[in-house]
């Protein structure tokens, strides 16, 4: 079992940058698949970016050319840097795994992973 704890949340003026941590702790797997989404209210959750252990990258659309996510397997830690942020970007964020690489643009879009963080919460003001 993967234990997930986010952090880096917190509030800031639109057109502001957040760079969300995700820490792995627990068993680690040598392939893997691992992402972000977020919630916001009244709102389903959303795929916004996944890595896996090849350093494949997938974005949504929404996020694609201000979000980035990237890894540092030495610390087994996930970041998603968030750039030009939107009030519609309010959300509390997540971060997830999934053990194996193989199918992970499924697993993201389904958003079937193994193993979830409680969240850290972001609030974009206008």
């Amino acid at each position: 079992q993967v234990q997930l704890v986010e952090s880096g949340g917190g509030s800031v003026q639109a057109g502001g940058s957040l760079r969300l941590s995700c820490a792995a702790s627990g068993y680690t797997y040598n392939s893997y698949c691992m992402g972000w989404f977020r919630q916001a209210p009244g709102k389903k959750r959303e795929k916004l970016a996944a890595i896996d252990s090849d350093g494949i990258t997938i974005y949504a659309d929404s996020v694609k050319g201000r979000f980035t996510i990237s890894q540092d397997k030495a610390t087994n830690t996930l970041y998603l840097q968030m750039n030009s942020l939107k009030p519609d970007d309010t959300a509390m964020y997540y971060c997830a795994h999934k053990k194996w690489a193989s199918y992970c643009y499924s697993a993201v879009e389904t958003q079937i992973m193994d193993s979830w963080g409680k969240g850290t919460l972001v609030t974009i003001s206008s």
